[in-house]
């Protein structure tokens, strides 16, 4: 059963099939999913976060189950094969995988660093690879609020870090659109997104994990070996979905963008309340441990969902949100 044309959505100019990205780190480094999904049933797909030079990451544990089905701990510490090695062995997956041609859904590239100068010239040598093969990176994703990386300078925690960041980075990406990424530990998030917005960032995606533990009572030590990690899964969904409204009140008031919102989807009900909210997108990043072939059925039921609603496609439903109702209205 195919999609129809009613999930169709865009990010930054960008045509994606269906509102359904995969979140980065969760997918492999570009194309590992293609061999459980249907990459043409989803709108995207984001690579590991690319840092200038390859890690290994944290030790392991590095990723830990939360009972009552809250979701997942992890702390990776950016783990990738580095700048050269992603030009050279992943990105021609990108361009044409397996020599059978270019992926049936858009790839975002996302892009970590240390430093301005990290940025720069990781995002800089992934937007000349794109332009120089048929676009196939049409979207590069700054990862500015990774928490998981004990010496990592968190970019997104204020405004003027951001437009620091993107007065750098946005004059060397040429071709691409870029998304700039910020967590909900953001102080002031949607005024730290509004800054972004203003200074070159053509897409926001909103969030990433929430700093958090676990603990051993018997053993008396962490179950992570990082000691801390980040929470994802059905417990950030509440947290996320008020930032993503308030955030979108916010730029609908000065200067709109779209929003990919991420946090917590494991179900279409889940991405609709996202979109109500304000989001024209919606990654899937825990979900993918849950069900890898999720993004499909969730895609699936938000096509019902727009037609229930009586709407010819999901941009009609993108910040559709109505009041509560209150005692002595219908």
């Amino acid at each position: 059963m195919s999609l129809s044309e009613r999930v169709k959505t865009s990010l930054g100019g960008v045509e994606l099939r269906s509102p359904i990205v995969l979140a980065a780190g969760t997918a492999g480094v570009i194309d590992e999913m293609a061999d459980v999904l249907d990459l043409s049933m989803i709108g995207a797909i984001t690579t590991k976060s690319i840092t200038l030079q390859p890690r290994e990451g944290n030790d392991w544990w590095r990723i830990l189950d939360l009972p009552g089905a809250a979701g997942m701990i992890n702390a990776i510490g950016l783990a990738n094969p580095g700048l050269d090695a992603f030009l050279e062995h992943a990105c021609p997956n990108a361009a044409g995988r397996r020599g059978i041609g270019a992926l049936p859904c858009a790839v975002i590239a996302s892009v970590a660093g240390f430093s301005v100068d990290e940025y720069v010239k990781v995002a800089a040598n992934i937007d000349a690879y794109s332009a120089s093969h048929g676009g196939c990176f049409p979207l590069i994703e700054l990862n500015v609020s990774c928490p998981n990386v004990r010496s990592g300078v968190e970019f997104g925690h204020s405004a003027g870090l951001i437009r620091e960041l993107l007065e750098a980075v946005r004059p060397v990406v040429r071709t691409a659109r870029l998304i700039v990424k910020l967590g909900p530990m953001t102080p002031d998030l949607p005024g730290v997104a509004l800054a972004a917005a203003y200074a070159g960032a053509d897409v926001l995606n909103l969030g990433n994990t929430i700093p958090a533990m676990s603990i051993d009572v018997e053993q008396r030590r962490p179950r992570i070996a990082n000691t801390t990690g980040g929470m994802s899964g059905p417990a950030l969904h509440p947290v996320m979905l008020k930032h993503v409204y308030e955030t979108r009140r916010r730029l609908s008031e000065a200067r709109p963008i779209p929003i990919l919102a991420t946090g917590g989807v494991l179900q279409w009900e889940d991405a609709a309340a996202y979109i109500l909210a304000g989001a024209s997108a919606v990654g899937v990043g825990t979900g993918l441990f849950v069900d890898p072939r999720s993004p499909i059925t969730i895609a699936r039921g938000l096509d019902r969902w727009i037609a229930r609603q009586g709407r010819a496609d999901l941009s009609a439903l993108i910040g559709d949100l109505l009041p509560p109702l209150t005692p002595g209205r219908a």
